[in-house]
C-alpha cells in the first residue's frame, strides 16, 4: 500500500472513527476493553441551569479530571474542594490507581497542589496561556 498524505482543516464526518477504531481495536487487543465510564458533578443555579461543575472518565484504571469550573459567585466557598473530594472518592470506587488532571499557568496549578497532586510533567510555550501543567495524585492502594 502507498500512502498518500491529506492535511485538512476540514475533515470528512466520519474520518475520526475510521482512525479511532483500528486505534482502540489495536489498545484493546494489548491491553482490555477501553470502555471509559464518565463522572459528572454539574452545579446548577435557582433555575435549574447548568453553571459549572466537573467532568471526568475512568478508564484502564486511571480517573482523568477533564474540567473542573466553579463560577465566581461560588468560589473561595468550599464547592471545588467539595467537587475534588468527590471525585477523588469516585476514583477509589472505581479502584483506580491514580487521579490526573492538566491545568494552565494561569488557573488552579496551587488548587490542585494544595490537595496532594504533583506535577508529572509540564509543556512550556507562549505567555500568558503556557506553562501547561499536569499533575497527578496517587490513590489508596487498589484491592484485588
Amino acid at each position: 500500500m502507498r500512502a498518500k498524505y491529506e492535511p485538512t482543516e476540514n475533515p470528512a464526518p466520519d474520518a475520526f472513527g475510521k482512525i479511532f477504531s483500528p486505534l482502540k481495536a489495536f489498545n484493546e487487543q494489548a491491553v482490555g476493553p477501553a470502555a471509559a465510564r464518565i463522572f459528572a458533578i454539574l452545579l446548577k443555579n435557582e433555575a435549574d441551569e447548568v453553571v459549572g461543575g466537573l467532568w471526568a472518565r475512568s478508564l484502564w484504571g486511571s480517573f482523568y479530571i477533564d474540567m473542573l469550573f466553579v463560577p465566581e459567585t461560588l468560589r473561595r466557598a468550599g464547592v471545588g474542594t467539595s467537587m475534588l473530594r468527590q471525585a477523588e472518592q469516585e476514583a477509589i470506587r472505581r479502584r483506580c490507581g491514580h487521579i490526573w488532571t492538566d491545568t494552565y499557568t494561569f488557573q488552579a496549578r496551587p488548587f490542585y497542589e494544595k490537595f496532594g497532586f504533583t506535577v508529572f510533567g509540564q509543556l512550556d510555550g507562549p505567555a500568558p496561556i503556557f506553562p501547561r501543567f499536569f499533575l497527578k495524585k496517587d490513590l489508596e492502594a487498589r484491592s484485588s
